[in-house]
Order: C-alpha cells, then structure tokens, then sequence
C-alpha cells in the first residue's frame, strides 16, 4: 500500500480490503484499539448498557463494606446493606454533584455523608438527611436519593447494569458461559459462588481492552510464547484453544497430575465435578470483559477494567475450596502458572498494542482458522457501537 492509500484507511476505518483468501478473515482496523472517540463509544454502549462484573461477593463481607468501581464513564458505589442485600449507586452527590466517596474500598456504620454540604445517605442510597432539610417540606427525600444501579449476584460476584432498561441476565452473562460449556448445568459442579478468595494480583496493561479479550479468546500463541501451559495441557501446542470448540475442555497431559507450574498435584478437587470434567481445562469469555477458567481444583476469574483506549486494570483471582484457604497450604505452585501466563499474554498485547497506530495497520491484520471465531467478537463490538461491518 501506498502512504496515501494507508493514511485514507486510517481516516475511514476500513478493513484490510480486497478479497482474502479463504483460510483468512480480517480484523478490526488499527484505529479501533487507539482512538478516544471509539473507546468513549465503547464506554456508553458496551461497558454502560451491559451488564459489567464489578466486585467480589466476599470483599463486601459486612455491613457498611462498600468498593468504588468505574464502569464505562461513570464511578458507582457497591455496597453491603444493613439486611445483607448488595446495593450498587452512581458516587454522585444529588445535591451539587460531588464526588460522594474518594476511598478505593472501605467501611461506615451506617452512611454515606457528601463532605461539601454533609447531605447523607443510607446504605441503599436513600436520602437520610441534609442541613436544613426540615425547613424545606416541599421536599420529597425519596425523590432525592443517590441514583440506583441494577444488581446481580452471580457465581460470587456482584454485576451491575447502568441501562435504564438492562438485558436480560439469562440471555447474556449466562448465555456466554452456557454457549461455551453447552450446557447450563456444566458450571454448577465448580460451585464456584462457594470458593473462598486464595490469591489476587493486579495487573496493570497498557493495552486496549479488545487486545486482551482476543488474545484470551485464542491459542495460535501458545506454542510461542506458553512452554508451562503447554506442557499441562499439550493439545494447546498445536494451537487451537479450547474455547474454539463448543464443551470442549483440553485434557491434562498423560503425566501431569495437577493444573500447577510444574504439573505437581493441585489442591483439593472440587467434589461437585464430574468424571467428564476431570483432568480438563475449561476457559469461558463473557463478554465484554470477564475471563473463567476453570480446573480441577480452583478457578481463576479474571475482571477486566478499562481505564483508556491504551490502557486496562486487570483483577485475577484464584479461588479455592474454603478448608484449603482456611489451612494454610502453599499456593504457590498453582497460582504461578496462570500467573506466568498473565504475564506472557499482556507482553504479547502490549507488544500489539505500540503498533496499533502504524501505518502498516491501518487496515488491520488477518485472522487465521484458529482464529476467526474473534471475528465474532469483533462484530459484536461493532453492532453496539453503531458501526456494523
């Protein structure tokens, strides 16, 4: 291509253009991982009208507990109410707009109080009082409470929804894990709402979210960048990821006995799996930005939080049977190999991520048959942002 021909493919966002052969299908142009007015875009439209995992059940163990999280443009309160029910607000003052909360996580008694003019809320968000407020009886406090985020809790973890009028729960969270196991049943054996809390590393990716969506999504890589999970599970050497086929798990190596860094036996199987499960490695996206995977013996959850077009907090937890938390016993081998393979996936994505802009990718890149099911996910993104292909 000519510098004329790839600087009007930056400008139109089209694709790589022509035909292609029919083992290649192309991806999203260049633009798309790096451009503020598409991420602002994605912000509004996938991360705010869907529904978006946002905290750990467990992290808001007691009444009062509360997390701030950003989902989309907008910063929302979790919190534990008095009755044991989550409840999830916009951090916004109702009153002149303050930021209600500055704190990452933490705990009241009771409220929330705004430090510019001390107007209170409840647990729920619930106007409870404000200065003066008993000289002003034309004013209704229910109509005056924090702005209200639609809930759910699910294998352990609180969603939320910003839409008005959010999706059905069924018809998507739950339906990306049941398209990918082939079954609704397939995840109950994990028990995963069940596992106490082992492990958390926090990863900060300078990265475009889609970046890493795909790059979990696929294993043409595998056989480069992942010796220790391959070793595990040999069939990811040929690359072709589990996730690829429907119900399909990758089955253990013949002489690994557990899903660690070193093929060592695991820690305390989970009792509600089945045979079929056994000895396999099952790898989930529900979209647009939770990864599953689960094993034997734990599951690891990873949550993905946007923060730019170029830039993604990554949240990993490996959770566990409670009596092999509450124990003491040494993790180390089982969180280190998804933790190397964390850090040889964000690697490659950044190493993606600085050539994003290139003129050379303007167009985008090709994908392979191992990997046009992204091109699925591709056009998911495109549909909700209004850019179809």
């Amino acid at each position: 291509m000519t510098t004329s021909e790839l600087t009007a493919a930056a400008a139109t966002g089209d694709g790589v253009g022509g035909e292609l052969p029919a083992s290649l299908r192309e991806t999203l142009p260049g633009r798309w991982y790096t451009d503020p007015e598409i991420f602002a875009a994605e912000q509004a439209l996938v991360f705010e009208a869907g529904w978006f995992c946002a905290v750990r059940a467990g992290d808001l163990a007691s009444p009062g507990d509360f997390e701030t999280v950003e989902v989309g443009r907008e910063s929302v309160i979790v919190t534990r109410g008095r009755d044991g029910a989550v409840h999830a607000v916009l951090n916004v003052c109702r009153h002149r707009g303050a930021r209600l909360c500055t704190a990452e996580k933490g705990s009241v008694r009771r409220s929330f109080q705004c430090t510019y003019h001390a107007w209170t809320y409840g647990l729920d968000g619930s106007l409870v009082t404000a200065p003066n407020i008993a000289h002003m009886p034309d004013v209704d406090r229910a109509a005056f409470g924090l702005h209200r985020v639609a809930v759910r809790e699910w294998l352990g973890y609180v969603w939320l929804c910003l839409a008005d009028e959010p999706p059905p729960f069924s018809d998507t969270v739950v339906a990306d894990v049941t398209g990918r196991l082939g079954s609704p049943d397939a995840i109950v054996g994990y028990q995963v709402a069940d596992l106490a809390l082992g492990r958390r590393i926090t990863y900060d990716v300078a990265a475009n979210w889609k970046q890493i969506v795909e790059n979990f999504m696929e294993c043409y890589h595998c056989g480069t960048i992942h010796p220790e999970l391959t070793e595990v599970l040999p069939e990811f050497a040929d690359g072709l990821a589990a996730q690829y086929f429907v119900g399909h798990g990758a089955e253990f190596g013949a002489s690994v006995e557990g899903f660690t860094v070193d093929g060592s036996p695991g820690l305390g199987r989970l009792p509600g799996i089945g045979p079929d499960q056994d000895r396999r490695y099952y790898a989930i996206t529900v979209r647009p930005q939770v990864f599953v995977n689960l094993v034997p013996d734990h599951v690891v959850f990873h949550r993905m939080f946007p923060v730019s077009a170029d830039r993604t907090i990554v949240r990993c937890d490996w959770l566990y049977l409670p009596e092999v938390v509450a124990s003491g016993a040494d993790l180390d081998r089982s969180v280190e190999l998804f933790h190397r393979v964390n850090q040889q996936d964000f690697d490659a994505c950044e190493r993606c991520q600085v050539s994003m802009d290139s003129r050379s990718y303007a167009r985008g890149g090709v994908l392979v048959p191992s990997e046009h099911h992204i091109g699925e996910f591709h056009d998911w993104v495109r549909t909700r942002v209004g850019h179809p292909r």
